[in-house]
């Protein structure tokens, strides 16, 4: 699957059911070339209409499933907390 056919698909948080944005990069691990997360741009800005979006990172390990239209992770809101400390 091409980068390009990721970046056209919602990303979807399985715990809550909202839509968490749009895959704005990869990480790739440099060791092997797998995928090692998702960052994903996410709607709204925090700084005002001429802010920076905010950006999520999700490993790997926490998506549950890749589908023809959507991307379905598993992503709690306290993980996002402990990530902005």
């Amino acid at each position: 699957m091409r980068i390009s056919e990721f970046q056209l698909k919602d990303i979807v948080n399985v715990t809550n059911g909202k839509k968490l944005g749009r895959l704005a990069d990869i990480e790739l691990n440099n060791a092997t070339g797998a995928i090692s997360a998702l960052i994903i741009e996410q709607s709204g800005k925090k700084f005002g209409l001429f802010g920076k979006e905010e950006e999520l990172v999700i490993p790997w390990i926490r998506i549950v499933k890749i589908g023809g239209d959507v991307i379905l992770v598993r992503h709690s809101d306290n993980e996002l907390k402990e990530e902005e400390r």
